[in-house]
C-alpha cells in the first residue's frame, strides 16, 4: 500500500521489483517443468525396454495374438477414457490429415502386430534376444528414410554409422556361430519368420516415424490416443479365429496389466518430453533402449548371451547413434527423433 511518505521513484521501483520477482518465478517454473519432462522422457525409454521381455513371457502361456490383443485392450483402454473425456482432444484428432490418420494409423497397428508376432514365433529365449535386436535396426532406417521423405541433410558418417548398425545386427543374428554370409543364411533359415517379421516391424516404425512428421509435423499432439485402441480392437478379433493356448493365471494377468500401462504411459510421457523437454538430450539416450532391453530381457526371461550378441548390440547402438548424429544440425535432428521402442 502507498503511504504519504512514499514518492513516485519508490512506488515504481516496488512495481519494477514485483515483475521481475514474477518473471523469476515463470522461468523457474518452465524449468522444473522442462526437466520434469525430460525425466518423462527417460522413464518411456526404460518401460520401453520392458517391451521384449513381457511380450515373450506372455506370449507362451497366451500365445502371441492373445498376448498382443489382452495387452493393447489395457492400453486402448488407458488411451481412450481421456479421449472420451476432452472435446479438445477429439477435436484435434478430428482435424488431423486423412493420410496421416490412416496411413501412419495403418503402419502403427502393423508395428505392433508385426513385434508380438515375431517375438512369439522365436524358436526359443535366446532367439528372442536376436529377433528383439533386429527390431532395433529402425533409428538407422529412420535416418535414411529422412533423406528422401523429410528432405534432409546428412555429413559423412551417415555411411559407417549405418556400415556398423547392419554390422551390429549382422553379428546378433550370426553369434554363436562363424561370421559369414552362409552363417547368416543358415540361422535365418531356421525361423524365417520370425526374423522377416522383425525386419517388417523396424521397416515400419522408420516409416512410422517419418510419415508421421511429414503429415501430422506441424501439430501439437499425435493420434495414438486412437491408435491404441484400434491396435486393440484388430487384435481382438484377429485371436478369436487362431487357436492358442491362452493359459490364463495370476502372473499373466498382472503382466498383461503391467505392458499394457506402461506401454500407455510411456506414450504419454515421451509426448510431454518431445514438446517440453531436452528433446536432443533425450534422444541420444534413447539410443542405449537396445542396450537396457537386451539386459531387461536376460534377466527376465533367464537367459545367458553370448559374446557376439554384446558386440553385435554395441555397434548397432554406435551405428545408429552416428547416424543421428550425421543428419546436420541439432534443430534438423529434431525432426528424425526416435519414438518408438
Amino acid at each position: 500500500m502507498r503511504t504519504a511518505t512514499d514518492g513516485p521513484g519508490d512506488l515504481g521501483g516496488s512495481v519494477k521489483q514485483a515483475e521481475q520477482e514474477t518473471c523469476l518465478h515463470r522461468m523457474d517454473e518452465t524449468t522444473q517443468t522442462r526437466r520434469l519432462c525430460t525425466a518423462g522422457g527417460f522413464g518411456a525409454i526404460l518401460l520401453w525396454s520392458t517391451t521384449v521381455a513381457f511380450a515373450r513371457s506372455l506370449s507362451e502361456p497366451l500365445g502371441p495374438m492373445t498376448a498382443a490383443a489382452a495387452v493393447y485392450s489395457v492400453s486402448g483402454l488407458a488411451a481412450v477414457i481421456p479421449l472420451l473425456r476432452s472435446s479438445r482432444a477429439r477435436r484435434q484428432i478430428l482435424h488431423m490429415p486423412v493420410r496421416y490418420l490412416v496411413g501412419c494409423g495403418a503402419l502403427f497397428v502393423g508395428y505392433m502386430l508385426l513385434l508380438f508376432l515375431a517375438i512369439g514365433w522365436a524358436e526359443n529365449r535366446q532367439q528372442v534376444l536376436e529377433v528383439g535386436l533386429l527390431n532395433y535396426l529402425w533409428p538407422a532406417l529412420t535416418i535414411l528414410f529422412s533423406l528422401l521423405l523429410l528432405n534432409q541433410k546428412a555429413s559423412r558418417i551417415l555411411f559407417p554409422g549405418t556400415l556398423l548398425a547392419l554390422a551390429g545386427v549382422f553379428l546378433v543374428v550370426t553369434q554363436g556361430g562363424r561370421v559369414s554370409w552362409q552363417s547368416l543364411s543358415q540361422n535365418v533359415a531356421g525361423n524365417p519368420a520370425a526374423y522377416s517379421l522383425a525386419l517388417a516391424a523396424s521397416l515400419s516404425w522408420a516409416l512410422y516415424s517419418n510419415l508421421t512428421n511429414r503429415w501430422a509435423g506441424g501439430r501439437s499432439d499425435g493420434a495414438v490416443a486412437l491408435f491404441l485402441p484400434i491396435t486393440a480392437v484388430i487384435m481382438l478379433v484377429s485371436s478369436c479365429f487362431l487357436n492358442e493356448p491362452r493359459n490364463w493365471s495370476g502372473r499373466v494377468a498382472a503382466e498383461v496389466l503391467f505392458l499394457g500401462m506402461a506401454t500407455y504411459a510411456a506414450y504419454a510421457m515421451w509426448d510431454s518430453a518431445m514438446r517440453r523437454g531436452n528433446v536432443v538430450l533425450v534422444a541420444a539416450v534413447s539410443y542405449l533402449t537396445p542396450f537396457l532391453s537386451t539386459v531387461v530381457s536376460c534377466l527376465y526371461l533367464a537367459v545367458v548371451p553370448g559374446a557376439g550378441l554384446w558386440v553385435g548390440c554395441g555397434l548397432l547402438i554406435l551405428g545408429s547413434f552416428l547416424s543421428w548424429q550425421s543428419v546436420a544440425g541439432a534443430s534438423a535432428r529434431k525432426t528424425v527423433v526416435p519414438g518408438g521402442r
